[in-house]
């Protein structure tokens, strides 16, 4: 029988495929796909695995007290029998074999399986199992993660090993981590019960121009393994066993989107320039230095964000990257930019971008309540000085390779603005007298705390340009948490307030002659596209995939016209209707007006 499940789209374009299910777990448990190769490996980690459990169970049995209640022993005896059902062992293997999952993702997706056929059985004594087989199950993660093999640093070249059919990702939530594997497979879609427009899970999904749906609550328990599924990243809608007829209907729309993703790019290497002769340089948001190839095959004109904080993350306790892998990094991103400019932000860890240590945080609380008002970014930096001096001196030697320039996230303070250059000082020094090459790159800010572009008057004299960061700046200036799907209807980039933050920063930034740019979501949402402009604004960086379609609208604008119009806009109750009507009027046709427009692109 075909379901719907309603969330929020935040990645548009229709994806269809069979579900696969990454099962909620209270063990961090690894998700990736193994090479051919491995399978056999993979299988024997299993077997090991359970070995060590039933020594374990064996062990706990045979010294049970005297005195101990017989149901103990009894329950111990459950626990062996299920451990060693061969219906239980063939099925996990089914999944390595077949699908080439990891030994752990192979075990949480069979107790997916397996607790949902305990919850529709109607013996209560049968159903009270599915408690034991979820315990049994964790000893099997938990002795998977003290065996060897088990790093996800052995991810498989993409490939489908899903056979013919297209596959779509669905889960409770999706680690960053995670991303960070499934960002380059073979997932067409993916489904999420929790986050935001904005979380980390939603910009992954619009950095690999998938379509996507988060926060649709009950999705991984209604959706079963292999189901069909159809994910509407237009609409928010994800139908579970669609009917031939509608199932038609969604591959004729995705057949038009790929005719129309067709007919924009030829506008790769078109110079990004309006009607009125205003040239607007189309820059890209990188990951990972490999995404430089993407961001010139797009037509980017440089990099505006490579965000470094994922060469920290899904990295073992104590095996956080040094100066020289980091340097390596950045090399290979300006080199790959073929003398593009690069713009590398120091690392912005914290809040939904966690890594395995931080140590500082460690030492002051175990757990932190809020972390995006807690250790994150230039303050994280600033509490790690000689980490943050190896990412300066790494980030200045890259800078001998072609056009580099530093970014510093969250800054908010003129106290950590001269931190942050005492620093840079400090690691220049170090690679004079290390007699290593470097070339002085100018340094900028991001603004992405209402203070900041409060004070941005003051700051632009320390700073040669700034970035206006509008996800943490909508979140900051509204007190909603980006990824909480509770408060996510609350996240509201249209809101006047934001709006003035943003156009009063590009103001200030350009009567002082200070390069401007905005790297956040906006940039690439062309419901904004007119209003970035009229705001004079004429830097814009986002991902790669987004460039072609904003760049049609700026190659359709007029900014004398629209900046005619922009006062109307900001004091208006409603400014996303005043831009639909005043920006119809400057250019002759409106934005984007789909539905929720402002942060679905």
């Amino acid at each position: 029988m075909s379901i719907q499940v309603f969330g929020l789209p935040v990645s548009r374009g229709v994806a269809i495929g069979r579900a696969v299910l990454v099962a909620s777990s209270r063990i961090d448990v690894a998700h990736y796909f193994i090479d051919a190769a491995r399978v056999d490996a993979e299988i024997e980690r299993l077997r090991m695995a359970r070995d060590e459990v039933a020594a374990e169970l064996s062990l706990l049995q045979r010294d049970l007290p005297s005195d101990a209640p017989a149901e103990l022993s009894a329950l111990l005896d459950v626990h062996l029998m299920l451990l060693h059902d061969e219906v239980l062992a063939n099925a996990t293997k089914h999944w390595v074999r077949e699908r080439h999952y990891n030994a752990e993702w192979a075990v949480s997706a069979q107790l997916e399986v397996l607790a949902r056929q305990f919850d529709e059985m109607e013996d209560d004594y049968l159903r009270e199992r599915k408690a034991d087989m979820e315990q049994v199950t964790e000893r099997l993660l938990r002795a998977l993660a003290r065996g060897d093999g088990g790093s996800v640093s052995h991810p498989a070249a993409p490939r489908d090993f899903g056979g013919e059919d297209p596959l779509v990702l669905v889960a409770s939530d999706i680690a960053p981590a995670d991303m960070l594997q499934f960002r380059r497979s073979v997932f067409t879609g993916f489904v999420t019960d929790v986050g935001g427009k904005t979380s980390h899970t939603a910009i992954v999904a619009r950095s690999m121009d998938i379509p996507a749906v988060v926060g649709a609550r009950e999705a991984s328990r209604l959706i079963r393994q292999d189901d069909w599924v159809v994910i509407d990243g237009d609409s928010g809608v994800v139908i579970v066993d669609p009917s031939p007829i509608v199932l038609e209907e969604y591959r004729f729309r995705q057949r038009q989107s790929e005719l129309e993703r067709a007919r924009l790019d030829r506008l790769r290497h078109t110079p990004a320039v309006t009607l009125d002769g205003e040239a607007v340089d189309m820059l890209a948001n990188i990951e990972l230095p490999s995404d430089a190839a993407a961001a010139v095959d797009a037509g980017a004109v440089g990099v505006g964000l490579f965000r470094t904080e994922f060469l920290f993350m899904n990295r073992a306790p104590g095996d956080l990257p040094g100066e020289d892998e980091q340097y390596e990094a950045y090399r290979e991103a300006v080199l790959g930019m073929k003398g593009l400019p690069v713009t590398i932000r120091t690392v912005d860890i914290g809040a939904d971008k966690p890594i395995e240590r931080m140590s500082v945080s460690e030492l002051r609380h175990e757990h932190v309540l809020n972390p995006a008002l807690g250790l994150r970014a230039i303050r994280w930096s600033l509490a790690e000085p000689a980490m943050f001096r190896q990412q300066l001196r790494a980030i200045l030697r890259a800078s001998a390779h072609g056009k580099v320039r530093m970014l510093i996230p969250m800054v908010a303070h003129l106290s950590e603005i001269r931190q942050t250059f005492e620093s840079i000082a400090r690691a220049k020094q170090q690679l004079t007298e290390a007699g290593k090459p470097f070339v002085d790159v100018e340094v900028g800010a991001m603004i992405e705390v209402p203070a900041a572009a409060l004070m941005l008057k003051r700051f632009l004299h320390y700073f040669d340009f700034v970035s206006i960061g509008t996800n943490d700046l909508i979140q900051y200036t509204l007190a909603i948490d980006r990824a909480d799907e509770h408060v996510s209807h609350l996240y509201d980039p249209w809101h006047p307030a934001v709006l003035r933050l943003v156009a009063d920063s590009v103001a200030q930034a350009n009567a002082m002659g200070k390069h401007v740019s905005v790297c956040g979501e906006m940039a690439g949402d062309v419901a904004f596209t007119e209003l970035m402009l009229a705001m004079g604004l004429r830097s814009l960086s986002m991902h790669p995939a987004q460039i072609a379609s904003v760049k049609q609208r700026v190659l359709r604008a007029d900014t004398r016209r629209l900046a005619a119009s922009l006062e109307t806009v900001l004091n208006a109750d409603d400014p996303m209707a005043a831009a639909q009507t005043a920006f119809r009027r400057a250019d002759g046709a409106p934005p984007s007006t789909a539905l929720g427009a402002a942060t679905l692109q």
